[in-house]
């Protein structure tokens, strides 16, 4: 907590005004070629200028950054971590939203800006047909308003059954929540118009369908209830709608329905793993999709009992579909680590640059923020991370990050990493001391320091203390779990 707090106020809310450049470093900045050896300026939270020369302005504040390299903040494109609970138990919440749920607390936000991963799309997870509004937050900050980046970024749907239904109930419930809409719009539509002819003093004269053509235009945003707003606003392309499948069979018709309902061209799907099985439906629909943290389907022949695996990047990539991986949070291995993941796809034959974008520049596209993150070019927001090497090499630390041009991130700074790389010696802390500890015999003892002491140290064996004499022996304090995270 100690940690947090130390981030935590390490960036304001509004970001301050500020000049500086990061010089004599390589830069690797995913659009356009790398540079070996040069310099980014930001002001005002944005990068002013990139280049192999740039020169500093009078109020600058001047980084040496030789030997390091210069990489954008890595965008985490969907995760349920972060908030309270992934899901709520109804089945269709358009009206929820993550802002309620967020916890600046949570050492997610901490370990994820240690990772270099400075933006986050924190959405609902996938058990529910309708889930809420998510939410595009950057690891820092006190509260969900200070960490954001984007406010009600998209809602999530599902086509896999949730838990405690079938696929048929799954599509019957998301198909009834459209109806559901439809109706409700046609009846304000009607109530609209009648309203209208009441203020100009006029008798109802079309039919039904016509009523509702004219009322629909007559609605006014203040006439929408919270629980169908959302959901509207998602029919009208307005907010951007994340869609999981988690089997190929869902792939279809969540294409389908996306298309039905007039925001197929601002859906993204979320895979599972055996979803590249419908990669002639996904090349088809052309759609961004985000890929599961596992990469490799694992399937066993029922007869011969062999199994097979399939690098799932590598079929959506051959596909020519854009894709963003996913870090495995709360895991142990590499696979939480976005630039693990993208090591992993350039050894599977994936090219550089596309596994460099699958977490940098297509993720952030994916959330409509592609022209403000995601790579280092001239007017975007500086978020950048140095790195004490290439970006893709495991021995690479994150030495700095800068988000929104503020330095809130310093490796030195990090009292978690000191504590895990200190000595024996400096983590055994006084009690190691060589110092003589003053000790105190039986005889200097009191009759009441005798009675705390334990029964097997003075008492004869088998000897108990009476009930009710002496002071009251209480449990001590449960020792903290080894995460340290306390609420996840």
């Amino acid at each position: 907590m100690i940690a947090v707090a130390v981030l935590a106020f390490a960036i304001a809310p509004s970001a301050r005004a500020q000049t500086v450049l990061l010089e004599g470093a390589a830069i690797v900045p995913v659009v356009g070629n790398p540079i070996k050896k040069g310099s980014i300026l930001i002001k005002d939270g944005r990068i002013a200028a990139i280049g192999q020369t740039v020169e500093a302005p009078f109020d600058a504040k001047v980084i040496d950054c030789g030997g390091r390299t210069l990489f954008p903040g890595m965008v985490d494109v969907h995760t349920s971590r972060g908030i309270d609970v992934p899901n709520e138990s109804p089945p269709v919440t358009p009206y929820l939203n993550v802002y309620d749920a967020i916890d600046p607390s949570q050492l997610f936000y901490e370990d994820s800006l240690r990772d270099g991963v400075t933006s986050i799309h924190v959405i609902h997870g996938n058990d529910c047909v309708i889930g809420g509004m998510s939410r595009v937050v950057h690891p820092i900050g006190m509260t969900p308003e200070q960490m954001t980046t984007l406010p009600d970024a998209a809602m999530k749907l599902s086509l896999s059954p949730k838990g405690g239904y079938d696929r048929m109930l799954q599509l019957a419930t998301l198909r009834e929540a459209f109806a559901k809409l439809d109706e409700d719009m046609k009846k304000l539509a009607e109530q609209r118009y009648e309203a209208r002819l009441r203020e100009e003093g006029k008798d109802l004269d079309v039919p039904p369908e016509e009523e509702q053509k004219r009322g629909k235009e007559l609605i006014r945003e203040e006439d929408i209830d919270e629980k169908n707003r959302n959901l509207l606003l998602l029919t009208q392309g307005r907010i951007r709608a994340f869609i999981y499948c988690g089997n190929a069979m869902d792939v279809a018709p969540a294409v389908r329905i996306a298309r039905s309902h007039g925001f197929v061209d601002q859906a993204v799907l979320v895979l599972g793993s055996e979803c590249f099985k419908a990669v002639s439906e996904l090349k088809k629909a052309g759609l961004p999709v985000v890929l599961d943290s596992t990469l490799v389907h694992i399937e066993t022949d029922p007869i011969t009992g062999e199994e097979k695996e399939t690098f799932v990047p590598k079929v959506i990539s051959k596909a020519g579909l854009k894709f963003a991986l996913q870090r495995k949070t709360g895991s142990s291995l590499g696979e939480r680590y976005l630039w693990f993941q993208a090591a992993r796809c350039i050894r599977e034959g994936i090219s550089r640059d596309d596994a460099l974008k699958s977490i940098t520049l297509w993720p952030a596209e994916m959330l409509g923020l592609g022209d403000r993150l995601g790579s280092l070019e001239v007017g975007k927001e500086a978020n950048i991370l140095v790195l004490t090497g290439d970006p893709l090499d495991a021995q690479t630390w994150v030495e700095k990050v800068f988000i929104q041009g503020e330095q809130v991130y310093e490796r030195a700074d990090d009292i978690r990493l000191r504590e895990l790389f200190s000595t024996p010696a400096e983590e055994a802390g006084p009690s190691s001391s060589t110092e003589p500890v003053p000790t105190t015999t039986k005889a200097d003892e009191s009759s009441e320091e005798r009675e705390m002491r334990t029964p097997s140290e003075d008492r004869p064996r088998g000897e108990r203390r009476p009930r009710g004499d002496g002071p009251p022996r209480r449990r001590g304090p449960r020792p903290p779990s080894p995460s340290g995270d306390k609420v996840e």
